[in-house]
């Protein structure tokens, strides 16, 4: 997992048995950072390749998903 700020997470999978694993120790990541209320913003880019990112368009506390294609 690799961080660009602290309201945006690059999660790259190369082992797509931790998927999920990755996926929510980047939601609990996001989840502590204090700020305004925002939900977050799950894309998934590739099969590998996922942006979690702390967004005004979903409600607090919510997460949703989003595939780029």
């Amino acid at each position: 997992m690799r961080s660009q700020t602290a309201e945006h997470l690059e999660v790259l999978v190369t082992d797509s048995g931790r998927l999920y694993e990755l996926l929510d120790n980047a939601e609990a990541v996001l989840r502590q950072t204090p700020q305004r209320l925002a939900g977050i913003l799950v894309t998934r880019h590739d099969p590998g390749r996922y942006t979690l990112t702390l967004s005004d368009t979903v409600p607090f506390g919510e997460t949703r998903e989003q595939i780029l294609s």
